[in-house]
């Protein structure tokens, strides 16, 4: 059994998807819709440990990784097993983060993400799921994207031409606010999966 493999052991999560108990050496960072995500103590790498339903989504989140390798706009994958990914922790603020924090989206990084979503296009993926909580600015002002799970999906995502489209309708006026509380961002978000804004109907 491989070190990440003992780590990922440790990692207790019932079936309610509630997490229980873990190893002294993860510092647990983020939570999401699937998985629970933990920085390796002492190392810039991190471990994604899937919830009990999701382990076929951990395997094809893996693949879909490995077929990213080498396009510096995705994080590199160090081990993956049935239920856990090991991949590069990243330094930076969501562009999530950024319009909750004030830090500015500018029109080179809009211009990156396009480049990084056409790289992956170009080994064959179908880019989906790109929200504002899984694209990354790094601390260095890089551009990364992580949870590519759906990037083999076979529905065409509208999700990224509609948020291009309302920073240039919106974010880039000078009018706009470049701090937008949470409850509001989260608000927004809740309406658009509802389809309820229309202007951003699929």
């Amino acid at each position: 059994m491989s070190i990440y493999e003992e780590l990922a052991s440790t990692v207790r999560i019932t079936n309610k998807n509630r997490l229980v108990a873990y190893d002294d050496a993860l510092i647990l960072v983020g939570t999401g819709r699937s998985a629970f995500v933990f920085r390796i103590k002492s190392t810039m790498t991190a471990m994604k440990v899937y919830f009990p339903a999701f382990t076929r989504v951990a395997m094809e989140e893996a693949e879909i990784y490995k077929k990213l390798q080498g396009i510096v706009y995705y994080p590199t994958v160090y081990a993956s097993g049935s239920n856990f990914v090991v991949m590069d922790y990243i330094e930076g603020l969501t562009l999530f983060d950024c319009m909750v924090n004030r830090k500015v989206i500018t029109s080179s990084h809009i211009t990156e993400i396009d480049h990084a979503l056409s790289l992956a296009i170009a080994r064959g993926l179908n880019p989906s799921d790109i929200h504002l909580r899984n694209i990354f600015i790094t601390d260095n002002g890089n551009i990364k994207l992580i949870d590519v799970a759906r990037f083999r999906q076979k529905k065409h995502c509208h999700q990224w031409e509609h948020l291009k489209r309302a920073f240039r309708q919106f974010y880039c006026k000078r009018f706009f606010p470049k701090k937008i509380p949470v409850s509001l961002l989260n608000m927004i978000a809740w309406l658009y999966k509802k389809d309820w804004i229309p202007s951003y109907r699929t």
